[in-house]
């Protein structure tokens, strides 16, 4: 088991913001809190303030600003003294920094000046955002900015081996670390025939579901395009779109007949996921992509790209459907196919619910805590060594 661990997380995003980053580190502070661990949660104050999370010991709150284009989040300005204060007081064992805005560096930066180990995770491809905003240009400067910032941390967690083999050639220290589903929330049991009556649609229609941002970088208008074209010879089924973002009030005004259904978390996500048939994932800017996990628990027939989540967990025609990335026609393909073998996508959803079944946030937090406390024990060894070489230079 090994001592327990004095911990500081630090993010600019934290429930009941909804995002993956959000979500992921929620589960595995939960983890650490389960497995013993003290923990420190450093975050901008935000909007709406959530409820006390029983695993965070210690809540600093810093000042933010609202994030240009998504006003629900905020970036957390530089806190340097704060951190510096708080950390000489009450000494973190480690850090781990998952967002490399300015208060991420402030944390790295302080950190380095007290000789706290520090890993860091890349949980958002930041730099390929530019290309979807006609900013293209930014994103070689971007990831020099991101690459400057987890070379000064003993490692970076990322979620797949694809993204470690692609990052190591810039950062030298990356290591894997997955991502959990919640295997009782997201369940093909929690469908609901009444939720499926509000969206005007009978036992045997179809309805093909999105769940994420709104927004460019999501490739949303593959969704919207593929549903389009199949709804001219299948007039019953329903698209429906759980989430929020930028291009809400756009695509709201464009697409009548869409069910817009705005963002949910807990109880009611899980009921939309196993309310719906198909999903739709388009998206080319992933880091991970936990929402395929989430649909797959819940026995959906999922169409996506092969790569990130899909690409890890997906076995093309058996448990999902996989597309060459940026291949739209494929993408229609396959979605067509399901939609019109209704035995066929059956089959394919009760293998997509059996492949979850051993994915855990147990086994990703038991990695995770086996990641920061190696740092630790590696300072303790430097100390161990530095205290011997003083000790044999002054005799």
């Amino acid at each position: 088991m090994g001592r327990e661990l004095r911990i500081s997380l630090v993010s600019e995003t934290w429930p009941p913001e909804i995002n993956g980053v959000a979500m992921t580190l929620s589960h595995l502070a939960g983890q650490l809190a389960r497995r013993g661990h003290r923990l420190q949660l450093v975050r901008p104050l935000q909007p709406q303030e959530g409820g006390h999370d029983p695993a965070i010991m210690q809540t600093l709150r810093v000042r933010g600003m609202a994030i240009p284009g998504y006003p629900e989040l905020r970036l957390g300005l530089p806190a340097g003294r704060l951190l510096r204060r708080a950390w000489r007081l009450q000494r973190p064992d480690v850090i781990y920094v998952a967002t490399e805005g300015p208060l991420g560096w402030s944390a790295v930066r302080q950190a380095a000046r007290l000789g706290i180990p520090v890993v860091s995770g890349f949980h958002t491809q930041f730099h390929h955002y530019s290309r979807y905003y006609r900013v293209g240009w930014l994103q070689p400067l971007v990831y020099r900015y991101l690459q400057s910032l987890h070379n000064r941390t003993a490692c970076t967690l990322v979620p797949t081996e694809t993204m470690r083999r692609q990052m190591s050639a810039n950062i030298p220290a990356v290591e894997v670390l997955s991502r959990g589903i919640d295997t009782e929330l997201f369940h093909p049991a929690k469908r609901s025939e009444t939720l499926r009556r509000e969206w005007g649609v009978g036992p045997a229609d179809k309805v093909f579901l999105y769940v994420g941002r709104l927004a460019r970088e999501k490739n949303i208008e593959l969704a919207l395009e593929t549903f389009l074209t199949l709804r001219q010879g299948s007039p019953t089924a329903r698209l429906v779109l759980v989430g929020h973002g930028p291009d809400y009030a756009r695509l709201y005004a464009r697409h009548e007949g869409i069910i817009f259904a705005g963002s949910h978390v807990g109880e009611k996500l899980a009921c939309h996921y196993a309310s719906a048939d198909i999903f739709l994932f388009p998206s080319m800017s992933e880091t991970f992509g936990n929402v395929v996990l989430e649909a797959m628990a819940s026995g959906l027939g999922v169409v996506a790209f092969d790569e990130a989540a899909a690409g890890i967990h997906i076995s093309h025609g058996n448990n999902g459907m996989l597309c060459p990335v940026g291949d739209g026609s494929v993408f229609l393909r396959h979605s067509k196919t399901l939609l019109a073998n209704p035995p066929y996508l059956q089959t394919l959803r009760k293998q997509a619910r059996r492949a979850m079944e051993g994915v855990s946030w147990e086994r990703v937090g038991a990695e995770f805590e086996r990641i920061l406390r190696s740092q630790v024990e590696n300072l303790e060894v430097r100390d161990e060594s530095s205290e011997r070489m003083a000790a044999d230079f002054s005799r």
